[in-house]
């Protein structure tokens, strides 16, 4: 029996050890990668073609999912306030377009990358010993488009073009949790909005000039490791 107990005192101790030595503590800083999907939840305004009388009736913008690499970090303010960002290998989106009244469908419009870095404050809620740390966060978003090009399928109809998106600031918000794997090595699941909005703007050599508002609003889920210093 007494030999039951040590055992069993010595691994209470251990695993008492092992919860502390995965504490979260002023300073940490929390290095995280792996899969991010972008998808965008997104609206637009009627498509804006001068040459046709303005506003076309019935048409539209969309935007498609993509999945790139994704970064987060969290710098530990305290054991339960950190500093979070966001970032990622660049995003490719193809656009597309409904063109409504003008009656020729749906078209493929457009691709574009954009980088969407993300600061955000995270409150932790739970003992700064436990395995598991679930987390809110509310922040800022930066959205920079870039390797804008106008399709070859609106090109056959409107002559070559150019397409210029603005670019984003606004509000973001997310959610996730870290589960602790031993020796600094965390599981971490999570999901932001992140409000982003912008005007997209296509110049054609045949004269013709769109403009539409769009409102991609995405959610972004990540699933990574990663590891504490």
């Amino acid at each position: 029996m007494k030999k039951h107990a040590i055992a069993f005192t010595v691994a209470a101790a251990t695993a008492l050890l092992s919860a502390q030595a995965g504490a979260y503590e002023t300073g940490d800083l929390i290095l995280r990668v792996g899969a991010a999907l972008v998808a965008p939840d997104e609206s637009s305004s009627r498509l804006d073609i001068p040459a046709l009388g303005g506003k076309i009736p019935g048409s539209s913008a969309s935007v498609d999912d993509n999945t790139q690499l994704g970064l987060t970090g969290t710098y530990m303010l305290s054991p339960n306030w950190g500093l979070g960002l966001l970032a990622a290998t660049p995003f490719k989106h193809d656009v597309s377009a409904d063109t409504g009244a003008i009656g020729l469908g749906s078209v493929d419009a457009a691709s574009v990358k954009h980088l969407p870095p993300t600061l955000t404050v995270q409150f932790f809620p739970m003992d700064s010993a436990s395995a598991f740390q679930p987390y809110v966060g509310a922040g800022i978003n930066y959205t920079v488009f870039f390797s804008e090009s106008v399709d070859s399928e609106l090109e056959s109809v409107l002559g070559n073009g150019d397409i210029e998106l603005d670019d984003s600031w606004g509000l973001a918000l997310e959610a996730g949790v870290d589960f602790d794997l031993g020796n600094n090595w965390v599981l971490n699941a999570a999901v932001w909005y992140l409000d982003i909005a912008t005007e997209a703007k296509f110049d054609f050599d045949s004269g013709v000039t769109i403009k539409t508002d769009v409102d991609i609003d995405p959610w972004v889920y990540a699933l990574t490791v990663g590891y504490k210093f």
